[in-house]
Order: structure tokens, then sequence, then C-alpha cells
């Protein structure tokens, strides 16, 4: 499972609140703040849905060295 390093810092770019982005992906604003602080590790579904929800790839909130499946 992925560590979505760059998760906050692609949020942020977009002028996003942890609340907007949960309202987006369906994925609550506690994991958004958990997986944020790197306390969780994201299941690639949730992945999925944070990366549709901020129109990138999966890839890219992962950040370099690692991809996801």
């Amino acid at each position: 499972m992925p560590v979505l390093r760059r998760l906050r810092e692609i949020r942020e770019s977009q002028y996003l609140s942890q609340e907007d982005l949960a309202e987006r992906s369906g994925v609550s604003r506690v994991s958004i703040s958990k997986l944020e602080q790197g306390r969780i590790q994201a299941r690639f579904v949730t992945t999925r849905k944070l990366a549709s929800a901020l129109d990138v790839d999966p890839d890219e909130l992962v950040g370099k060295g690692e991809r996801t499946q």
C-alpha cells in the first residue's frame, strides 16, 4: 500500500481544504488527515479516488521512486 507523500502539497496547490477533498472524493476528512500525516497508508481504491478528485495520475500522489498499481 502506498504512502501518499504529495497528497497535501497537491491538495493545497488546488486551494482545497481537507473537507473539500473529502466531499469530492468520498474519502473521509479524518482519513485524508491521517494520510497526509503518514499515520496510515492508502489502499489502492482510496488512492484512485483521491487522484480522480484532484485530477492527477495516482503516481503523482505517491512521489518519486514509488508507483501505484
